[in-house]
């Protein structure tokens, strides 16, 4: 029997195996500056046989409330290629204990910010799968995953292709109920590692954590009598770290 779970880019196939792959693709988030049209995303593999995995990229789109859809990627207006990110290779075979590398290519205009999903998916492979493997090794592979039971995890990462021109222009009103940053740049900028902490009880925080704030729109809370809030700004290779007492 085979399940499939879905939920913020996180895939679980369950088959009825003993031992097998489990990926890591490091960090969720990534992002392409202005001045690059490659990206190297490396693909780990902890377990104790061999990974097959499937790069699958989607364009993530935000309407003007802020929600998104994804959808597949479309070709250039005059149809010489893919207008957008792309995965060379897309098929990984990825050792166990081992690693492997994929490049992440940006073709198409770079006058504003876009984003995809990039999802790394372990399969069993196919020979519609058009893995660099034999017939004979897909049954052997099949065959070494014939009991008990084991997980094939796999993991989407959202990318950030900025634009060319790449400017940052974060506005910062600090008001007596609220602290609110717009980004008044052309690109993302990331709320990171945010921390909402008692003054007096350094263990009593809320979970961390960290935000994007697109280009135009605004990260805002409010402020409360005797909590204290703690982060990272980063616009690009810049970091700023903000502490704001409530």
């Amino acid at each position: 029997m085979k399940r499939l779970l879905a939920l913020m880019g996180f895939c679980l196939f369950t088959q009825t195996v003993h031992a097998g792959p489990s990926i890591n693709i490091g960090t969720v988030y990534d992002y392409l500056d202005g001045d690059k049209s490659t990206y190297l995303k490396r693909v780990f593999n902890g377990g104790d046989s061999t990974a097959f995995v499937k790069v699958n990229i989607l364009e993530i789109l935000y309407d003007a409330d802020g929600k998104s859809q994804e959808v597949p990627l479309k070709t250039t207006a005059d149809g010489s290629g893919r207008d957008g990110l792309m995965a060379s290779p897309a098929r990984l075979i990825v050792p166990a204990n081992g690693m492997q590398g994929t490049r992440l290519l940006f073709m198409g205009e770079r006058d504003r910010e876009r984003y995809f999903r990039v999802r790394f998916v372990p399969v069993v492979p196919e020979k519609e799968d058009e893995f660099a493997v034999s017939g004979e090794e897909r049954e052997d592979y099949k065959k070494s995953l014939s009991a008990g039971v084991t997980v094939l995890a796999g993991y989407g990462a959202v990318f950030f292709v900025r634009p060319k021109e790449t400017r940052f222009d974060s506005a910062i009103e600090n008001n007596t109920g609220t602290y609110r940053i717009r980004n008044n740049g052309n690109s993302v900028v990331v709320v990171d590692e945010f921390k909402d902490c008692s003054v007096k009880n350094e263990q009593d925080c809320q979970p961390t954590t960290k935000h994007h704030i697109l280009a135009g729109r605004t990260f805002e809370f409010e402020k409360q009598a005797g909590r204290e809030y703690r982060f990272t700004l980063v616009e690009g290779e810049r970091s700023k770290k903000l502490d704001v007492k409530g």
